[in-house]
């Protein structure tokens, strides 16, 4: 811009150079406006981009997300029930078929089962097995009649040689039987006869599971197990009395389990005790529908499972009628060993401070990574490779001195778990934030403190099985009797459940069990408890029996 004395003096051209710089000026503004028009648009394309992608990448994460919940409905539904995983797929990744055999131990860890492959190696051995031998066996004569018993040849009467035997299992259906309890009177005939009291007494009645109830010990055990252990709904029951014309109502096989209840409580909690002092105690929870009437649909009770380590094996159930931390944190009150438990957020003040110490569960875990094979199969089959060499060690160990089984962890398995934890925090930056990968990744990095705790202690499990195995028989109840009455029916089953699961864990036939359990029961002293848990009762029914072929030997 000029200086004033460098301005003319002349007023037009001072009036030319004002038109001028106005001219300037507004040509100014107009570039300076369609330059901002220009950068808005182009911000404006580019946020229209950015939200667009944006949209699109959500949407995709959204169908992907729907995708895997539907197909793991399905799965659950319909599809096979276990997560075998087969590494043949690993040749997609460049892994032969050699270096990939069967995922056998997580397979037999998690089915509690030997695995039985469709593989022929060779011929099957036809045949039938032997009969068991402490079957009573009835002989049946089949002999010749009279008229074939002359020779064709000479009409000679033939003479018995020997026989052939064949064997065939017969069923006949379980009865009733009536017990008639006759109680004797003895009375003085001489007091009697001098006019005085004649001192009657009569022989005490026995204790029973039901005072001046109608059961017996063996009926009543026959309604638990078979609700609770054979799942059969009482009105299958009722109906199946009735074909031998025993009339016996459901309500009243509802009482006679209350009554069951509450005569073995004293036991349970026993046991329950007994579990709380171990070194390891698993635990889980599922659902079980309560009715509530007024209300058109059942609500959603709870039963728990404890189990007891090797020292203590017990297994013991308990029912809350909700799933609030109440129920555990009551139960495990004062517990400062190791809980073996999934991820729910109801144990965590258990874990809090000087507590319980957490033990995670791989299986859990590796479940995360199975479901989310079908939209990310290489990673999911990465993981799995590593948690198959996880359980690789663990089969390796499991004949092993909880000594020796740490020490093989600590050399084999702690190297895999480092592995593990760098494909994780590596793979949690490249995958989808929503996507069922994601999800898997972050499950296991938030639990994976409590995932690495099982190497440091040879007692401890890799997983949680045992809890989810003892819980299928109350799955697989819900199936059959859909629901129980209210919480107090809960209850009684979870009570029942305890003697039940802890019998077959000995290998007990829990119809014996239960049975000499209501008959002992009800006159026995609180000191002579220990003697009917079911590691006890066992060892004295092997000795009784031991003594008995003894003597008939």
């Amino acid at each position: 811009m000029a200086r004033i004395d460098e301005l003319p003096d002349d007023p037009v051209l001072l009036k030319r150079m004002l038109a001028e710089r106005d001219v300037m000026i507004e040509r100014i503004k107009e570039e300076a406006a369609d330059r901002l028009e220009e950068q808005a648009e182009r911000i404006k394309n580019e946020a229209a981009e950015q939200m667009e992608a944006l949209r699109l990448r959500l949407e995709a994460e959204k169908k992907a997300e729907i995708k895997a919940a539907i197909e793991a409905i399905l799965r659950r539904i319909y599809g096979p029930k276990n997560e075998r995983f087969d590494p043949t797929q690993l040749l997609l990744f460049g892994r032969q078929v050699e270096e990939a055999p069967l995922d056998e131990p997580s397979i037999v860890e998690e089915s509690g089962q030997e695995l039985a492959t469709r593989r022929i190696t060779k011929k099957h051995k036809h045949g039938r097995n032997p009969l068991p031998d402490h079957l009573p066996r009835i002989e049946i004569e089949h002999d010749l009649t009279d008229a074939e018993k002359p020779c064709p040849c000479c009409g000679e009467l033939r003479v018995r040689i020997g026989h052939e035997s064949y064997e065939q299992l017969e069923y006949h259906p379980a009865s009733f039987t009536v017990l008639r309890h006759l109680r004797y009177k003895y009375a003085c005939r001489r007091c009697e006869a001098a006019a005085e009291n004649p001192q009657i007494q009569i022989a005490a009645r026995p204790p029973q599971p039901i005072e001046k109830g109608l059961p017996g010990p063996g009926l009543l055990a026959y309604v638990a197990v078979s609700k609770l252990g054979d799942h059969l709904p009482l009105y299958r029951l009722e109906n199946i009395f009735a074909r031998q014309q025993v009339e016996v109502a459901r309500s009243t096989m509802c009482a006679w389990l209350a009554a069951a209840g509450e005569l073995v409580r004293p036991l349970v909690e026993l046991m329950a005790r007994r579990v709380r002092t171990s070194k390891v105690v698993h635990t889980d929870d599922t659902r079980v529908p309560i009715q509530a009437p007024g209300e058109g649909k059942c609500r959603q009770g709870r039963i728990w499972t404890y189990i007891g380590d090797r020292d203590h094996p017990y297994i013991v159930y308990d029912y809350t009628p909700d799933r609030t931390r109440a129920g555990p944190t009551n139960w495990l009150r004062d517990y400062k060993r190791f809980l073996q438990a999934d991820a729910y957020g109801g144990y965590d003040g258990i874990f809090h401070g000087e507590a319980a110490i957490e033990v995670a569960c791989w299986a859990h875990a590796r479940r995360k990574f199975f479901e989310a094979k079908e939209t990310d199969a290489k990673r999911a089959a990465a993981m799995l490779t590593f948690v198959r060499d996880l359980y690789a060690v663990e089969d390796d160990a499991k004949s092993l001195a909880d000594d020796e089984r740490r020490a093989m962890r600590q050399a084999r398995s702690v190297p895999i778990l480092a592995e593990i934890k760098t494909w994780l925090d590596r793979e949690r930056d490249l995958v989808l934030p929503r996507s069922p990968m994601a999800q898997a990744i972050t499950y296991a990095l938030n639990q994976w403190d409590a995932l690495k705790v099982y190497v440091t202690e040879g007692f401890l499990n890799i997983d949680n099985n045992a809890a989810e195995r003892a819980l299928k028989r109350v799955a697989i109840g819900r199936k059959n009797w859909l629901f129980a009455g209210n919480d107090r029916a809960g209850g009684t089953a979870a009570l029942l459940y305890s003697l039940i699961a802890s019998a077959e864990r000995h290998q007990l036939d829990p119809q014996r069990y239960l049975t000499s359990l209501l008959a002992r029961l009800p006159g026995l002293s609180p000191s002579d408890l220990p003697k009917l848990l079911p590691d006890a009762w066992k060892r004295a029914d092997v000795d009784a029996m031991s003594a008995t072929a003894t003597a008939t030997s």
